[in-house]
Order: C-alpha cells, then sequence, then structure tokens
C-alpha cells in the first residue's frame, strides 16, 4: 500500500508501506508550514537568503518558483524587481533580504496555529 500526502499544491508520493513511518513521514510534511520563494536564475540574493534560514530548514517546506517561467508572469509582473520574495503559508513575508526575527516570530506562530488544528 502507498502513502499519498499533498504538498502546497504538488502530488508527493511517499512509497512507503503502510508502515508507522509512511505515516509518519506524510503527516510530518502535512504540517509544516510552506515557505515559497519567489527567485530567477541566477539570483545571488536568493541564494544568500537561503542560507540564512538553512538552519530552520527541518521546520518548513521550501517551494521555489522561478518568477521567469511563462507560466510565472503574474509573478514577474509583480515581483521582477524585489526578489527574493517570500510568503509563508500563501501570505507575503519579507522581500529584498532576510528579516531573521520576523521571520522566527511568523514561522513559530504558524507552527502553533498548526499544532491547534491537529
Amino acid at each position: 500500500m502507498m502513502v499519498l500526502c499533498f504538498l502546497s499544491k504538488t502530488l508527493q508520493l511517499a512509497r512507503h508501506s503502510s508502515s508507522q513511518l509512511g505515516r509518519q513521514l506524510c503527516s510530518d510534511s502535512i504540517n509544516k508550514p510552506v515557505l515559497t520563494l519567489f527567485t530567477k536564475k541566477p539570483c545571488p540574493l536568493c541564494d544568500e537568503a537561503k542560507e540564512v534560514l538553512e538552519p530552520y530548514k527541518t521546520r518548513f517546506i521550501l517551494q521555489e518558483v522561478d518568477i521567469t517561467l511563462p507560466e510565472n508572469s503574474v509573478w514577474y509582473d509583480k515581483y521582477k524587481y524585489d526578489i527574493p520574495v517570500f510568503h509563508l503559508n500563501g501570505k507575503f513575508l519579507m522581500k529584498h533580504q532576510v528579516d531573521i526575527q520576523k521571520f522566527e516570530d511568523q514561522l513559530t506562530r504558524v507552527e502553533s496555529q498548526n499544532y491547534r488544528n491537529q
């Protein structure tokens, strides 16, 4: 039997039996906040921002959106002069650089909301 996890509009398939491990992997991923990075290649500021966030990487799912792709033209028009731009669970969080205090505060707030909703 396979375990299906739905993560931020992306179907992720965990090929684990119905074991506790498979269920735990799926559950952990579903409850993690989604941090969306609006970026393009190359983007040294985006690379720098990801390095700053590295110590927190186990607490969120990073979703990168390349604003130069045709299907992301709306984001390109909105953020072409502002990357990196971050949204947390679909809501604008910060742009240009990581505000680590704001990030920590908002991440903790979202985590506690997710915990209460379990």
